[in-house]
């Protein structure tokens, strides 16, 4: 027998040992059982970047990271930790397949879904998808940055008492406004939005939610910078909150809980945030931790006032997800 056959048998063999590891450190952590309630589905993808529970409908609607396109999941009046849902897919647009959907926020008052979409690879692709919730027909798709040699990355989107949505561009550090009818109207910039190092603009503006005071709260991902922008005044002026009590470093998606609190889906915990001021400054008054540290949380949900953590990755063969309630 050869030596280098004996030395290429030893390195398949030590390769096989150290993937072992984290293969089984992967496997104790999905047999882990979440200390609260979980809702489980199979999906036809891996990747799901954000939940938002429809109250209307009664049913959690997600968005698709991998491929594009948005689907329900139904929970049951008797489903208990044990019982694994079924995903069903409601949208699938052929126009805009392998473009990633990301962010989505349901506008109640026009019973529409609006969607942020990116190109998830190249970052060429930008754009904003409505659609009626009824029928879930395509009401407009609002290119945001197709002709541009910038790259851009549309990843989160808040809608407004008038039908406007402000869409955040992770890549580029600014805001989107597209009008009620799919007109894209105006850029938010600030230097605020590009803190110091390049590490910290690796991923930039991701979530937002729209205040009923008329201002908008976003989240810079890798510097974990917290914004307001005021609407009210025509100049949309943006300073940062300040946040005591921990770091928001690495937030993701945002959910308005109450005038006064927020929660910023994030790893490794989700976080409770208030303010008492106005948000010109804001303390975390919380941490959830979901004990699923290796599918990552992206966005958080409010189904009949207890919150839901949506976690990007599901595993094995039927894809398992998990939307895991959070305690703080």
């Amino acid at each position: 027998m050869s030596p280098s056959f004996c030395s290429g048998r030893f390195s398949v063999a030590l390769f096989l040992v150290i993937s072992a590891v984290p293969m089984a450190y992967l496997f104790f952590l999905e047999q882990a059982v979440p200390p609260t309630h979980v809702f489980s589905y199979h999906s036809s993808g891996f990747l799901r970047e954000c939940a938002k529970w429809d109250d209307v409908g009664r049913r959690f609607l997600v968005s698709f990271m991998d491929g594009g396109g948005i689907g329900e999941v139904v929970p049951r009046d008797s489903d208990g930790d044990s019982d694994v849902l079924e995903e069903v897919t409601l949208v699938k647009d052929v126009d805009l397949a392998g473009n990633a959907s990301l962010g989505i926020a349901i506008d109640r008052d026009r019973n529409r879904l609006l969607v942020a979409v990116a190109d998830l690879l190249g970052n060429r692709y930008s754009a904003l998808a409505a659609y009626e919730m009824s029928t879930w027909r395509r009401i407009f798709l609002a290119e945001l940055s197709g002709h541009s040699k910038e790259k851009s990355f549309a990843d989160d989107v808040a809608v407004d008492a008038q039908g406007n949505a402000y869409v955040t561009d992770a890549k580029g550090s600014k805001i989107w406004k597209v009008d009620v009818n799919g007109k894209l109207v105006s850029t938010i910039e600030s230097p605020l939005f590009t803190p110091p190092g390049w590490y910290n603009n690796l991923v930039a503006l991701n979530g937002i939610v729209y205040h009923p005071d008329g201002f908008l709260i976003a989240i810079h991902t890798f510097s974990g910078f917290l914004y307001k922008i005021d609407l009210t005044n025509g100049d949309n002026k943006v300073t940062v909150i300040e946040v005591t009590g921990g770091t928001l470093r690495f937030g993701d998606g945002l959910e308005l809980l109450s005038p006064t609190k927020i929660v910023v889906a994030g790893n490794p915990s989700a976080k409770l945030v208030k303010s008492s001021d106005g948000w010109r400054t804001a303390s975390v008054i919380g941490w959830s931790r979901s004990g699923m540290v290796h599918r990552l949380v992206s966005s958080a949900t409010v189904k009949e006032g207890k919150v839901y953590l949506n976690h990007i990755v599901g595993f094995g063969s039927k894809k398992r997800h998990i939307l895991v309630e959070a305690v703080f």
